[in-house]
């Protein structure tokens, strides 16, 4: 069952600073206002990485069909991805009266004897929420049965939002796995990756690099994760917040609990990702470690360099407006910068107090009401080309300026040093592309 208690918490993060400026705690959701991407969404987006546990959600099937495989999170498990299929209860009408315990002891009783799993993650949803499905005693008993770590994750939509709901993703994960498994030795330089999904593989893209300074990286919340790494995340010595504020509450409990410190770094764009490895580096305070470091981070800039040279030199003086959520309305303006190309406004709409404050350090023009704004500012700036998720596809299209997808439905990793150079060549082909001049023209029969 939601535990009152549980979100009211997070909802008045101490260590969030917009806690510490505002007399209230972050505003509660109001009915409809979820509709956009509601807690349940939220917290299977955060936790659907993990390939190698089966995620059951209880509810109608409407729920997961409307939310299922919204991301490209790429693992490399090489067994059974579980991820491929999604798998509901699907509570009808008679459940709805009658109670789902039933068909959810079956559903796991299925699970575990035909899709062997190394876990079980069950989402509760507003329906089974609203209709009082014991859902923990139920786990309970299943797990002791097979011996089988299986999570329950509260978080029905009518709680709140997305943030909120990756927020209740990490708290289960927090109460009920880290720490029940202990690892055969402890690395010196041992990191967890909070908030990195690993989108088109963005966290591939520099843990190479960690791994080569001689980091290692012990688990992750959740791209690429495996359960049994975040069983042990307590033996970590560093949280790397990966451009995710939402998950702060979690790191400030693993540092109570485990006494493990945390930085919050992106890894967008060649400044970004060269300081997110000093920043690492550096919270270990070994003087051998940030010597190889910086060896290594002047041999990638210097490669990266040479590789962006035609593309600056074609890019230069493009103006650009970023209408993307979160950490991304700053981050991917550093990578744009990088490039050599003007960013005129983000959009901080969705974004956190501290992100906002970091936006207004990289660019000028801060958007709180983007759908209307961005219009205005193509025209007024002559800008040529808008970064931002579909829905803005139709403005670029109305304003005949280029237009690159940045958000969860990009199909390529801007992540890291090699992630720059796809950036910088979607938009040299975006800009390129005839389409956005022509098709915003009249028809020829009118």
């Amino acid at each position: 069952m939601v535990n009152k208690k549980i979100i009211s918490e997070l909802l008045n993060e101490s260590s969030c600073s917009h806690n510490k400026t505002k007399k209230s705690s972050c505003d509660k959701p109001k009915p409809g206002a979820t509709s956009g991407g509601c807690a349940f969404e939220g917290s299977q987006i955060s936790l659907f990485p993990f390939a190698d546990v089966v995620h059951l959600v209880h509810s109608p099937a409407t729920c997961i069909g409307a939310s299922w495989e919204t991301r490209q999170t790429l693992t490399s498990y090489d067994r059974q991805n579980n991820t491929v299929l999604g798998y509901t209860t699907d509570v009808n009408t008679n459940d709805i009266i009658f109670g789902g315990n039933k068909k959810l002891e079956d559903s796991i009783k299925y699970i575990l004897e035909n899709k062997n799993p190394k876990a079980i993650f069950v989402y509760e949803t507003c329906v089974t929420a609203m209709i009082g499905d014991d859902m923990d005693n139920v786990c309970t008993k299943m797990q002791q049965k097979y011996n089988i770590p299986i999570v329950v994750i509260h978080s029905p939509g009518f709680v709140g939002g997305k943030n909120l709901g990756s927020r209740l993703g990490a708290e289960s994960l927090f109460h009920q796995l880290i720490g029940t498994k202990e690892p055969e030795s402890i690395h010196p330089f041992g990191i967890n990756l909070i908030g990195e999904y690993n989108v088109t593989g963005d966290m591939w893209q520099y843990t190479p690099i960690l791994e080569k300074i001689g980091i290692k990286v012990v688990s992750t919340l959740a791209g690429d994760g495996r359960i049994e790494n975040i069983q042990m995340a307590h033996r970590a010595k560093l949280n790397v917040i990966v451009c995710a504020k939402s998950l702060i509450s979690f790191t400030r409990k693993m540092q109570e609990k485990y006494q493990i410190p945390y930085v919050s770094v992106s890894f967008y764009g060649k400044r970004d990702t060269s300081n997110a490895i000093r920043s690492i580096v550096n919270a270990f305070g070994n003087k051998d470690l940030s010597k190889k470091a910086e060896k290594i981070i002047k041999q990638e800039e210097e490669k990266l360099e040479k590789e962006l040279l035609i593309y600056k030199e074609i890019l230069k003086n493009k103006k650009a407006i970023l209408n993307t959520g979160g950490n991304k309305s700053w981050s991917i303006a550093s990578a744009l910068q990088d490039i050599g190309i003007e960013v005129v406004a983000t959009s901080v709409k969705k974004t956190t107090l501290e992100d906002k404050q970091i936006a207004s350090k990289y660019v000028n023009i801060l958007m709180e009401n983007p759908a209307v704004e961005q219009a205005q500012l193509i025209d007024q700036y002559n800008v040529d080309i808008l970064l931002a998720g579909g829905r803005s596809l139709y403005t670029a299209i109305k304003k005949k300026v280029a237009f690159v997808d940045v958000n969860q439905e990009k199909k390529v990793s801007y992540g890291g040093y090699r992630g720059l150079i796809n950036l910088a060549k979607d938009i040299l082909f975006a800009v390129n592309n005839r389409v956005f001049k022509i098709v915003g023209i009249s028809e020829p029969w009118n």
